[in-house]
């Protein structure tokens, strides 16, 4: 087991450096699964862009971008930049978690 040297932590992601790599993790639960998916619809939705499209530009399943928009599955960081960079769109937009009413 390699050893931790440090570890950052923000709203949303971990970033765990060990000696030689460094490893990334989502970490979001309850609202703020809620929060990324509405950043993520009103991003879409503002390019106007369908779901069909969007899944198609970063290959994944309807379904699955259905899931994530309603905020009831978490994600993978691979797949929050594969969304990141299908709607071409600042990592900030995507990541602000202020809940609004």
């Amino acid at each position: 087991m390699k050893s931790i040297d440090k570890i950052h932590n923000t709203a949303c992601c971990a970033v765990v450096a060990s000696r030689n790599t460094a490893y990334y993790a989502a970490i979001m639960v309850g609202s703020e699964l809620r929060i990324f998916g509405s950043n993520l619809k009103r991003l879409r939705s503002e390019r106007r862009i369908t779901q069909e499209k969007l899944a198609e530009l970063a290959d994944l399943n309807i379904r699955t971008l259905q899931k994530i928009e309603a905020g009831q599955t978490n994600i993978l960081i691979t797949t929050a930049y594969r969304l990141h960079k299908a709607l071409g769109c600042d990592w900030d937009d995507m990541m602000v978690f202020i809940e609004t009413d």
